[in-house]
């Protein structure tokens, strides 16, 4: 039962991301709007409350979460700004990502601060 659980999480996980790519060639604004779409987190809170039944780990999971979206924001700020830039796609993505890690430590030294102080 756990691996058939776990197996179609690994799918409907997959699926989304498969399905935006394969939508995204078509109509990439359409393809931005599924990939945007909370919809890993939401899977992830169901799953956890499936799993747990604790509503206040859910409060704190999606706060953290609040927490670590803002980071990942400079990706889609970096990115195209590099490849408009003339950037070829590899360095630039290579550098939007390390510029999103450093953001994302940053990030996860304040909310530890501001978890720490709660």
């Amino acid at each position: 039962m756990v691996w058939q659980n776990l197996l179609l999480r690994i799918l409907l996980s997959g699926g989304i991301v498969v399905a935006a790519s394969e939508v995204a060639k078509r109509n990439s604004l359409l393809g931005a709007l599924l990939i945007s779409l909370p919809l890993a987190s939401i899977m992830t809170l169901v799953w956890l409350y499936h799993d747990t039944g604790d509503a206040e780990r859910i409060a704190v999971f999606s706060n953290e979460v609040l927490w670590l979206v803002l980071p990942s924001l400079v990706l889609f700020i970096a990115l195209p700004l590099l490849l408009a830039r003339g950037m070829d796609f590899w360095p630039a993505l290579w550098i939007s990502m390390s510029m999103t890690a450093g953001c994302y430590a940053v990030g996860i030294s304040i909310a530890n601060k501001v978890f720490a102080s709660a």
